[in-house]
């Protein structure tokens, strides 16, 4: 039987309102991609990525523009080569990996983890607000192992400070998203150093971090923006202590693999991020994270309604992905 794709515009809303210092959204727009061949059917989910101009016609169209390629039967390899980084090949991607797994009757995990996959502990965001109205999220999340902190503004140092307070015994991650200048980065770094932050990912704008090269970083730095694919790391040794792998910058577990790899061999810590989107999103990265100083894969707390099946959160753990799910 022929190979066929299918494509899924999808909404699902978030319980309240998730801000970052590029502004705010109510519902996590994702795009699914189906395969079907020989009765099997592999799945994928991407979020498109407006930081880098993407849409979800763009991302629609992008897909559409892969089709004969898919329905052809290219290869993950194929596909990796030919099409760039980005939303549309990371939903691709997954959904071909899916679809090996069901066609092969072997696990994904079989393939890319080094032992059998466990549970994880992710981090919990807190979206950017008020120091008050950051305390108040802190308190009602302090009993979380690990807490993102959305920051990138004026006042940082007294939402990190009221954060803190609010949840003392929780290990700190902030997440600028490029909000920080050079005239106050040394500065913020220095209170998040003394507020015992374990994490700041992307103070600077990606193309404006060479900065960070010339600062004494007190806490470690992770790249965010500035790290898509294995390409960029050559670039940001010197700059960053880790990075920030997501599937939709990568364009898919495939290349987010050579990333985790290169990353590890010139010394850079992991961090395995998400955007805001299903459990679909989150399977690939769960299996990607196994070996991970840090997980940030919340996208489905976040939600007032996940897919079914879904992933199975306990608090703050993640486990592994049900093959009704993915892989």
């Amino acid at each position: 039987m022929a190979r066929k794709l299918t494509v899924e515009a999808e909404k699902f809303p978030i319980a309240g309102t998730f801000t970052i210092s590029r502004g705010s959204k109510t519902e996590a727009e994702v795009i699914c991609c189906t395969v079907r061949e020989d009765g099997m059917a592999g799945r994928g989910e991407c979020v498109p990525y407006r930081r880098y101009g993407e849409t979800m016609e763009s991302v629609a169209l992008a897909i559409e523009e892969a089709r004969a390629a898919i329905e052809g039967g290219i290869r993950r390899e194929e596909l990796n080569a030919s099409m760039e980084a980005g939303a549309a090949r990371n939903a691709l991607d997954c959904a071909l990996w899916d679809l090996e797994a069901k066609r092969s009757g072997k696990p994904t995990a079989d393939a890319i983890c080094s032992r059998p996959p466990k549970p994880l502990q992710t981090a919990y965001t807190l979206s950017l607000g008020a120091p008050e109205a950051m305390a108040r999220q802190a308190g009602d999340n302090a009993w979380r192992p690990l807490l993102k902190v959305k920051i990138g503004g004026d006042g940082d140092i007294d939402r990190i400070r009221a954060v803190r307070e609010a949840a003392p015994q929780s290990r700190l991650i902030l997440d600028a998203n490029e909000g920080w200048t050079q005239a106050n980065v040394e500065e913020n770094l220095a209170a998040a150093a003394a507020l015992g932050v374990a994490l700041v990912e992307q103070p600077l704008p990606a193309g404006e971090d060479g900065f960070l090269r010339d600062i004494v970083r007190m806490i470690p730095v992770c790249a965010d923006e500035s790290v898509h694919v294995a390409g960029d790391l050559d670039r940001l040794v010197g700059l960053y202590d880790a990075i920030n792998i997501k599937l939709d910058k990568a364009g898919g577990l495939t290349e987010a693999l050579v990333l985790n790899a290169k990353a590890r061999a010139l010394g850079f810590q992991i961090m395995v991020g998400c955007m805001v989107g299903t459990s679909l999103a989150m399977a690939p990265a769960v299996l990607l994270a196994q070996d991970a100083e840090f997980v940030d894969l919340d996208g489905p707390l976040l939600l007032e309604r996940d897919r079914s099946p879904a992933l199975t959160y306990e608090g703050s753990l993640v486990s592994p992905p049900d093959r009704a799910l993915w892989g």
